[in-house]
């Protein structure tokens, strides 16, 4: 079972409470889904759910998956499954701190809504590349192998 966790956001200690079973059962897809797909990729390393990344010292963030640059520890990739109890930190809070420290690529997975939005950094900060759901399918440029229907990822269970 998850347990909860801490995160420093721009100075202020934050207690998250520990994720519910259906934001693990999405995180666990995502994770199983990325370990099949980044196996080939030298120059790409996926962390352990919910690493803590140190973006500054008054900044301690918890993805729930995170790609990072093998060789320089950057990241490349995070992606937030929003919960429920206390989305207001992941979709307002720390979409803003990645933007000020400029990470490439931002989803945030929402559960409710059965939707990704995909976000890209670009000249004036992250921009709102596609809101999928339905019958579209998630995909990411730095990992080509990477693909799930968003009929998938949103399931109700681990396919077997």
């Amino acid at each position: 079972m998850s347990e909860p966790y801490e995160e420093i956001l721009s100075g202020q200690k934050v207690l998250r409470g520990a994720p519910g079973p259906r934001h693990e059962l999405i995180c666990e897809r995502l994770h199983q889904l990325m370990v099949a797909s980044v196996t080939d990729i030298t120059g790409i390393r996926l962390l352990a759910p919910r690493t803590a990344i140190q973006l500054s010292p008054s900044v301690h963030l918890c993805p729930d998956l995170a790609l990072v640059n093998a060789a320089t520890g950057a990241l490349l990739l995070v992606v937030e499954v929003v919960s429920r109890d206390d989305h207001r930190p992941d979709t307002v809070t720390k979409k803003d701190l990645y933007d000020s420290f400029r990470v490439p690529r931002l989803w945030m997975v929402d559960p409710r809504y059965h939707n990704v939005e995909v976000y890209h950094q670009s000249d004036f900060g992250l921009r709102l590349k596609a809101i999928l759901a339905c019958q579209d399918v998630l995909a990411e440029e730095l990992v080509p192998e990477f693909a799930v229907a968003m009929t998938e990822l949103f399931a109700e269970a681990l396919p077997a």
